[in-house]
């Protein structure tokens, strides 16, 4: 196949994938047809959300949107997709939507079992970099696009995709290994290594998020030195240990303010602020408002979603 019948290809594939998620999704809003695959769809820019990364891979079929970890920013599109591989604090942005061309996506839950036994069916375990970041985006390949549509194809064949799906599933975990992002998606793979090292890290963190953490202790639970364990920690979530914790923290006291209309100083407390004035300080400095304005703006819009 010569360049212009594969870009021919390429182009036909992202069509019929936006087709097939319209019609799947014909209102703003997410589903889950199968378990693990999610589509999206939203039908106007919106404004930056806060949200968890799942371990997910991601395509973009019509729009594109941004991705904020840390202080680094990721912008994806048709022709690129993304890789998230531990849970995060990430803020997210649709960013090209309008109601004649919605904003359609396709996300496929990472199962480390499948990513662990792929590698060894495969023969591709090797040793790998454990400070790769958790999250990247890269262009999307012909073959890679091809098994996303060939998947979301039998979603619309329950029968078939029973049989069928874990093993499209299978071939699109194998592209993703020896694709661009390999080496990241090896985090998800159950064997030692600083990479697993900074998933255990990242469980106890969020586990414990709502009380204090000694550094020290956790660096030397994980066989490390504190030097070490912040340089492989900040390498792979671009943040530091303190600075992840804050977020979780944040982020749950906004959801319990939203969801049990409790108010800010109940909220902070809850998740480990003894003082409600730095609460609101660094609420305000993540969220851009203070909580009660913020609470205010979030429930005159009903509709407005918590994250992507």
């Amino acid at each position: 196949m010569n360049s212009e019948q594969q870009n021919h290809r390429i182009d036909a594939d992202r069509e019929e994938l936006a087709a097939r998620i319209g019609r799947m999704l014909t209102r703003d809003g997410t589903i889950e047809p199968q378990p693990g695959v999610h589509f999206y769809r939203v039908s106007a820019p919106t404004d930056p959300v806060h949200g968890i990364a799942a371990s997910a891979f991601c395509v973009i079929a019509q729009g594109s949107k941004q991705v904020l970890l840390g202080d680094e920013r990721f912008r994806y599109d048709p022709a690129h997709y993304l890789i998230s591989t531990v849970g995060l604090p990430t803020i997210s942005q649709v960013d090209v939507a309008s109601p004649g061309q919605p904003y359609l996506s396709f996300r496929l839950i990472l199962d480390p079992s499948v990513v662990t036994a792929v590698m060894v069916e495969s023969g591709l375990v090797q040793p790998f970099d454990g400070s790769v970041k958790a999250v990247d985006v890269s262009p999307l390949d012909a073959n890679l696009l091809d098994s996303t549509l060939r998947l979301v194809r039998l979603i619309e064949k329950p029968g078939e995709y029973r049989v069928l799906g874990p093993l499209v599933i299978r071939e699109i975990v194998y592209r993703l290994l020896t694709g661009a992002q390999g080496n990241r998606l090896r985090h998800l793979a159950t064997f030692g290594g600083h990479a697993h090292r900074m998933v255990r890290a990242v469980d106890r963190l969020r586990e414990n998020f709502n009380k204090p953490v000694r550094i020290e202790d956790v660096a030397r639970e994980l066989g490390m030195s504190v030097s070490g364990f912040h340089a492989h920690f900040k390498a792979v979530t671009a943040m530091s240990p303190l600075q992840f914790q804050k977020q979780l923290r944040l982020q749950e006291a906004r959801r319990l303010m939203l969801s049990s209309h409790i108010d800010s100083a109940d909220a902070g407390f809850r998740v480990g602020y003894d003082s409600p004035s730095q609460f609101s300080r660094e609420y305000s400095r993540l969220f851009g408002t203070p909580p009660v304005r913020d609470m205010g703006r979030l429930r005159a819009r009903p509709d407005m979603p918590m994250m992507i």
